[in-house]
């Protein structure tokens, strides 16, 4: 039996399948999908099975055998299989990295380089002889630091020591010691036969004769009689006890967030939506909606009751949310709803948290798992239903290779388990919106909200008329007065601004200078905790200079708002207040997401004050006032979704106040208050922000009248990068249809990132039937020459973002 294996090397002529020989001994069990231990060249790797056959087109004599099976079980379905092929192409990658996209990091293989000693008598190296101890085995990066590999090489060129790779997982199974007590006859016999003077052994003794035939931990025994292991082991082998280790899951640590009432009714919209689902579910038919409902207008319910129905039908449910933020919520709700069916999966956990997850999914031990992007390859055999809550956002875009969309994987995998797609959202991608209304997607709407609530009142706040009545405050009069009132009775507030870091930037008035990073094209952001300035890009950091680096003045400054410098002057401002700052500082550690929300959903804040993980999904009955304090920031972007990804927040984050009995209130502060994105997030209105924004993509060739590649280069020197990024934009200029517009190359927006020059080349095309083709070709010439010069290039097909 012959083994078609990929292996765990992403390079340009290894993307491809090997044929191996399965051992006699492997033949019964080995299983496509499983992953095996191969001699590739002179050392051995990891690799997926994606096939078995009877013979193979190589000559016998050219084929090697399999080394080790790792799983007894496949670690990817014959679909993941068969999905990973269809990702490799439409992403452009290697089959391997798709592969392994699927599988939690843990998985993951891990290579590390032993010396084995044949003759230990022939080494006449003494300063070698010595590093080895007697030693047969050692690790290869001992000899390294030693600085012995010159050594080293002459001894394996004269066979006295080989190197060997071992090729082990990242992350093991998680184990726990159990104790496992005798029957009290035999521990009654036991006893009899100790020194009275062994307290701590008597005292064990009478208390496994109250636990006889049980099987308990030794850490709860040790913790819960205060005493050592030791005493443990002596009963042990007195025959009181055996001691077995047996596998146990790391539970992710559950969020214990008060949470809203479950309706008894649904709205007869959710009605409506639900109905259409139902159908679908009941036909298996691979049908995607689209689920347009305003803020607050009860989606998650519907999501809810889908996967109620599709778990009556024994099938299973995938529910994406975008953000880590949200998990903790949406978890609290499936669990309240499914119990311990429920798996979670987003990167907060640990490897070891993410593994065991898996493994539960892997194993049919629960039926739901809710998480972000990489949950959308949970290895389920049975999928009823898919749902991307927030279908907008852009962090369903993986941005590194393999760059996939979930909501493309979702519709792929709905296509093989012949099942329904929910895209939520209430303000959809105008992609998604285009396909709804062209009957691609179907159409279902909540315009009001569950519990028939007025959606807040939005008031704008033209901050250029602050400035000139003298408010030099990043807080406009009317919004600073809102969050007196909020604290007076006792409500909750939101503040929310799309920055972190106490300020943007550090600028000289005298000569202009603004305090740049080192390595990257952009302004440092200084941060006030550790005073220090630090880049978002690359992380180089240093200490604030006292004086200008260019003219030695010491009129040097910081401008711009973050989310430290708002703590502060809420302090100024309404010193009483309880804040909360939810931000990427104050979220790093583990479990700090659910601990901030537990802490404000049980009003042990009147403030929760954030940047974008706090904009949206949260539902908190007592927040009654949003403030938007600089609307603009995404407004200016050099990226054609400015205006789409502007208007999204301010709705969503809009949408967090008055959700249940008490009436909400937002103030958005802005210098534009006259743009359409601002004005129509005013107004809720997302048909007319449509309409409009979907005129300005038809003017100037944007999605989704046209799709879009981009294609980036980066070197260390800026004439090499703009040399390859022309020599590139040539080729594909003479492949290409001459409909395709080809905008570049240009530098990028950050024109410098980590000491790399950055440019760009984008693709605008309707159809274009060779584009997979030129730019697999491209690729080639890049993998196989390019490369060498120490280039670096990237093909995003529909990117996110464009700078």
């Amino acid at each position: 039996m012959i083994a078609e294996v990929i292996v765990d090397v992403a390079a340009y002529p290894i993307d491809r399948p090997f044929d191996y020989i399965v051992p006699e001994a492997l033949t019964s069990i080995i299983e496509p999908g499983a992953r095996v231990k191969v001699p590739f060249g002179p050392r051995k790797v990891i690799g997926y099975i994606t096939k078995l056959k009877e013979e193979s087109d190589l000559e016998a004599s050219k084929l090697r055998p399999i080394h080790e099976l790792v799983d007894l079980e496949p670690v990817l379905t014959n679909e993941l299989l068969d999905l990973s092929k269809w990702l490799a192409v439409q992403t452009l990658s290697y089959e391997i990295d798709a592969m392994q996209v699927m599988l939690p990091a843990a998985m993951r293989a891990k290579y590390e380089k032993f010396i084995l000693v044949n003759e230990p008598e022939e080494i006449d190296d003494i300063e070698f002889s010595l590093f080895l101890a007697g030693r047969n085995r050692v690790p290869m990066k001992e000899a390294e630091s030693r600085g012995l590999l010159g050594v080293l090489k002459g001894l394996v060129k004269d066979g006295i020591v080989t190197v060997d790779t071992a090729v082990s997982q990242q992350t093991a199974m998680k184990k726990v010691r159990m104790i496992r007590m005798q029957d009290a006859v035999e521990l009654e016999r036991i006893k009899e036969t100790l020194h009275q003077n062994a307290t701590r052994q008597i005292e064990l003794v009478n208390w496994m004769i109250e636990n006889a035939g049980k099987t308990i931990p030794a850490k709860s025994i040790t913790d819960e009689l205060g005493i050592q292991g030791t005493v443990i082991k002596a009963l042990i082998e007195r025959g009181a006890a055996t001691e077995e280790y047996e596998e146990v899951y790391r539970e992710p640590e559950a969020p214990g967030l008060k949470d809203v009432a479950i309706p008894v009714h649904l709205t007869d919209e959710q009605e409506i939506a639900l109905d259409s689902i139902s159908t679908s579910i009941k036909n298996e038919k691979p049908e995607t909606f689209l689920l347009h409902g305003v803020t607050g207008s009860g989606k998650t319910e519907v999501y809810l009751r889908s996967i109620q129905q599709v778990l009556k039908n024994g099938k299973e449910a995938i529910v994406l949310v975008p953000e880590i933020s949200l998990t903790p919520q949406m978890t609290a709700r499936f669990k309240a709803r499914f119990g311990p069916l429920v798996a979670v999966m987003h990167s907060a956990l640990s490897s070891g948290e993410k593994y065991d997850e898996w493994r539960k999914i892997r194993r049919g031990e629960v039926k739901v798992v809710v998480g972000a992007r990489s949950a959308i390859f949970a290895p389920f055999e049975n999928v009823g239903i898919i749902i991307l809550d927030e279908e907008h956002e852009g962090t369903y875009k993986q941005e590194d290779t393999p760059r996939y969309h979930a909501r493309d994987v979702a519709i792929k995998r709905a296509e093989y388990y012949n099942c329904p797609v929910i895209l939520g959202s209430a303000t959809p991608s105008l992609e998604s919106y285009a396909r709804a209304t062209k009957g691609v997607y179907t159409l279902l709407t909540l315009m009001k909200r569950a519990r028939n609530q007025a959606l807040p009142e939005v008031t704008i706040v033209d901050m250029r008329n602050e400035l000139k009545s003298g408010n030099r405050s990043m807080f406009s009069v009317a919004l600073a007065e809102a969050i007196r009132k909020r604290i007076e009775a006792g409500e909750q507030s939101i503040l929310f601004l799309n920055r972190r870091g106490f300020s943007s930037f550090v600028l000289c008035r005298d000569c202009g200078t603004t305090v740049e990073c080192p390595n990257c094209d952009i302004s440092l952001t200084y941060h006030r905790a550790n005073e220090r300035l630090k880049c978002h890009y690359c992380g180089h950091e240093e200490r604030v200079p006292l004086i200008c680096p260019e003219c030695e003045s010491e009129h040097i400054r910081f401008f711009g708002t973050g989310t430290q410098k708002v703590e502060e002057e809420i302090a100024n401002l309404v010193p009483q207040a309880r804040v909360i700052r939810m931000d990427v500082d104050t979220t790093r550690r583990k479990g700090s997401h659910e601990r901030l929300l537990r802490q404000f959903s049980e009003g042990q804040a009147d403030i929760l004050l954030g940047t974008q993980m706090i904009a949206k999904g949260l539902d908190f009955p007592n927040i009654t006032l949003v403030g938007v304090l600089a609307a603009d920031t995404t407004l200016h972007l050099a990226d054609f979704r400015a205006a789409e990804k502007t208007f999204q927040l301010m709705t969503q984050v809009s949408g967090r106040a008055g959700r249940h009995e008490l009436p909400g209130e937002v103030f958005i502060q802005t210098y534009s208050p006259e743009h359409y994105a601002i004005e129509l997030a005013k107004e809720h209105h997302y048909e007319p922000f449509y309409n409009l924004e979907m005129a300005a993509r038809r003017q100037y060739g944007y999605p989704p009248f046209y799709f879009v590649t981009l294609i980036q280069f980066t070197h260390e020197d800026v004439l090499k990068v703009a040399d390859f990024a022309g020599r590139a934009a040539t080729f594909l200029q003479s492949n290409l249809s001459p409909e395709t517009v080809i905008i570049g190359p240009t530098a990028a927006a950050i024109s410098r990132v980590n000491n790399r020059y950055r440019y760009q080349c984008l693709l605008k095309y309707k159809k274009e039937p060779k584009l997979t083709e030129t730019l697999q070709q491209l690729i080639r010439l890049y993998r196989t020459d390019w490369i060498k010069a120490g280039l670096t290039m990237s093909v995003d097909v529909d990117p996110v973002s464009i700078y």
